[in-house]
């Protein structure tokens, strides 16, 4: 997980507000989607981007994928950036 891939991912309007969402916890794709005003193979892009930088992880339930944010210092850097503004 480098710090640079991580903070590239956080740039994207779409993405970062997919990881303020799941601030709170886990989340299913079909939680996501309507949350972020996007179709769902749009976050579905999206979120495999954040998971390919180490942002997200997911875990497949019957034909659901969850997904969690994958280190609590994101979750912590998040927080951060929402008590700045």
């Amino acid at each position: 997980m480098a710090e640079i891939d991580i903070l590239k991912s956080l740039a994207d309007e779409t993405r970062l507000r997919i990881v303020k969402f799941l601030v709170d916890g886990e989340k299913c794709v079909c939680e996501i989607f309507p949350h972020v005003k996007r179709t769902q193979s749009t976050v579905s892009i999206h979120l495999g981007n954040l998971e390919k930088a180490g942002v997200l992880r997911s875990r497949r339930e019957g034909k659901k994928i969850f997904y969690k944010i994958n280190d609590i210092r994101i979750s912590k850097l998040i927080k951060l950036l929402d008590e700045k503004k």
